[in-house]
């Protein structure tokens, strides 16, 4: 997590100040519960709401002698609150408060998630019904294979990214879960409504069974999703990379005034955005091997995880978060070159209509075999002599025995490929 890469709402979350604030609710929430059981006295609450309070710095000091964070913590507002603090962790353990200041961290990292996946997937949106039938080269290996649209590319990776948002509130639900059950999770020393209390204030869920902490299968699906997203992330940013390389300029990156490309090449204009999207992209994934690994614990509890945690949660979320917004940043801004696209279409003689013809062929009786042959002999000499390909095809005797000249001019006709167009796009956008 560092700056250059960090939005300040999301690093906010994983400030220290907001941790201890969670810590604090969920202590003061747990004693309102413990109150209305008749376990704590009510006006010990009371001063745990009105004196409740904490200073980042004299925690840090005292854990310099305790070596325990939680306990460290309790210290700092036991000074603030005076003797009613004895009440405060009753029948706890230091993974009750942990674990479920995690889960507050995480669902509200989540709702900004969810944010920037809202702002990506409406720029894409804006973007493909912009080109929906702006036609360009389909590509299979690089290759040139058929002719597609530039609109459907984007609805393609509205598709995947709307997918990503259901699985991201799947995940928000995983992992928005409560854990106040006591030492091993057996509730001996607290009540399971105390669990129930705390968990509705916090808007969670309580944990149906808990081993002293909250199950880790939970995290390692979160992070798992947050690693497919950022996957989407890369596969668009590598799209957009290969379009503005200079023998295709299909689109590219939006390039200020006054920015620099190369700082020996002054004519360059590099994909830096889509660039660094790959590389955030890897280090949000690296998050996800280590979140499956914390699933193993020892026993009812250990806390091998805490140290990977710590650091993961923080780094993948804030990382995929500027990632989202810079996504959308660069389709917002995107450049599209429709008549690059039409060059690069007309760049192979017609070859990109090599399969039509093929169809044809079979259709009016020569056998699959004969067909692809005819087909792919014409087809190679396009590729070695630069030949016109429909040309070709009405110079060879074979092809016109079964197709005739204004036959194979029909089927090179690009309409033909964008015909259902406006059905993909009823799919996708689920609108006309």
């Amino acid at each position: 997590m560092i700056p250059r890469y960090s939005r300040p709402e999301m690093v906010a979350i994983w400030e220290p100040e907001s941790k201890f604030q969670i810590w604090l609710d969920i202590e003061t929430y747990a004693c309102e519960a413990q109150a209305e059981l008749g376990v704590i006295p009510a006006e010990a609450v009371d001063a745990i709401r009105e004196k409740g309070s904490f200073e980042v710095a004299r925690i840090d000091e005292i854990e310099l002698e305790t070596k325990h964070d939680v306990i460290a913590f309790l210290t700092n507002v036991a000074e603030y609150v005076g003797e009613p603090a004895r009440f405060i962790h009753q029948g706890m353990t230091s993974s009750d408060v942990l674990d479920t200041c995690l889960s507050v961290q995480l669902t509200r990292a989540t709702d900004l998630l969810l944010a920037g996946m809202d702002r990506l997937l409406a720029a894409l949106k804006t973007r493909a019904e912009e080109h929906k039938m702006t036609v360009c080269m389909g590509r299979s290996h690089g290759i040139h294979a058929e002719p597609t649209t530039f609109g459907v590319k984007l609805a393609q990776a509205y598709a995947e990214f709307d997918r990503n948002r259901e699985r991201l509130i799947a995940a928000r639900m995983e992992i928005g879960t409560c854990a106040i059950s006591g030492a091993v999770g057996t509730f001996a020393n607290i009540d399971p409504a105390v669990e129930e209390h705390v968990a509705k204030r916090l808007g969670l869920e309580f944990e149906t069974v808990s081993t002293q902490v909250i199950p880790r299968d939970r995290h390692a699906m979160y992070f798992a999703v947050l690693g497919v997203v950022a996957s989407s992330i890369e596969r668009l940013s590598t799209e957009i990379r290969h379009l503005q390389r200079t023998e295709v300029r299909e689109a590219e990156e939006f390039f200020a005034k006054g920015q620099k490309g190369s700082s020996a090449m002054p004519h360059k204009r590099n994909p830096i955005l889509t660039e660094n999207l790959t590389g955030l992209a890897r280090l949000v994934r690296m998050a996800v091997v280590p979140a499956m690994e914390n699933v193993a614990l020892w026993h009812e509890r250990d806390i091998s995880h805490s140290s990977v945690e710590r650091m993961i949660g923080p780094d993948a979320t804030v990382t995929l978060d500027f990632a989202l917004h810079r996504m959308a940043g660069v389709i917002e801004k995107l450049m599209v070159y429709p008549e690059a696209m039409q060059k690069n279409l007309d760049q192979l003689g017609g070859l990109i209509h090599s399969q039509r013809v093929l169809l044809a062929l079979t259709q009016a009786g020569v056998s699959r075999e004969d067909a692809y042959q005819f087909v792919q002999r014409n087809a190679m000499r396009v590729w070695s002599e630069g030949a016109s390909f429909l040309e070709l095809l009405k110079d060879d005797a074979e092809v016109t025995a079964a197709v005739s000249a204004a036959e194979l001019d029909n089927l090179f006709d690009m309409a033909y490929h964008t015909k259902h167009v406006d059905t993909i796009f009823r799919r996708v956008f689920g609108e006309g």
